[in-house]
């Protein structure tokens, strides 16, 4: 076989393979985040008063941050799960979420007088948020470690993470939906403590459950 031609298999090859797993990881994304949502609605459910809420912006900051996150970390992790993909541009992506939070804490703070901060921040559903979002990142971080093991992550610790923010993103905007601390403040602190505690774990078992 001429170079060329062997060169050309591979590059095929390659394709190939980036293709399967992209469909593999699509379908256990769509597994997974179906999963955390039959949790949700069949023992969290909707805030009572979601109806009030959603007239508010608070609410839809909360579900902006959330869904920024998990539509630039479901861009970010299928190219860690291929050796010799770059995340290129998206993982600049990553920041626009909490960019987003930043903003939102800084009209916050704006706007609200100093002596309402703390308790916004506090919120009345702190501990709850810190269970029931790795409660509901379960479901997808499962299935997103299934998609990974068919490919062949070459860090992966930095693929056990990504894969922890994608499935604490989703979890994060359905309890978005469930949770009345609305402040921005409140998401910036428990939040993104709820998220960093699922992004831990997938940090910490990557390497025992990744390696190929």
């Amino acid at each position: 076989m001429k170079t060329e031609d062997l060169i050309n298999a591979l590059v095929a090859d390659n394709a190939a393979r980036q293709a399967r797993f992209s469909l593999i990881f699509a379908i256990s994304l769509l597994a997974g985040a179906s999963l955390a949502a039959l949790l949700f609605f069949s023992a969290i459910h909707l805030r009572p008063d979601l109806a009030a809420a959603a007239a508010t912006p608070r609410l839809w900051l909360k579900v902006a941050v959330t869904l920024a996150l998990v539509v630039t970390s479901a861009k970010v992790l299928p190219r860690l799960g291929v050796p010799g993909q770059s995340v290129g541009v998206w993982g600049w992506a990553l920041l626009a979420g909490p960019a987003l939070l930043g903003l939102g804490v800084i009209a916050e703070l704006s706007l609200s007088p100093m002596s309402s901060w703390w308790p916004k921040l506090i919120g009345h559903y702190a501990r709850y948020c810190l269970v029931l979002i790795p409660l509901l990142s379960a479901g997808p971080l499962f299935c997103l470690f299934l998609a990974l093991r068919r490919g062949a992550p070459s860090n992966t610790r930095i693929a056990g993470a990504a894969a922890g923010l994608l499935a604490s993103s989703i979890g994060a905007a359905l309890y978005a939906f469930h949770c009345t601390d609305d402040s921005p403040l409140f998401g910036a602190t428990w939040y993104s403590l709820a998220i960093a505690m699922v992004v831990a774990a997938g940090y910490a078992l990557g390497p025992r459950f990744l390696r190929w």
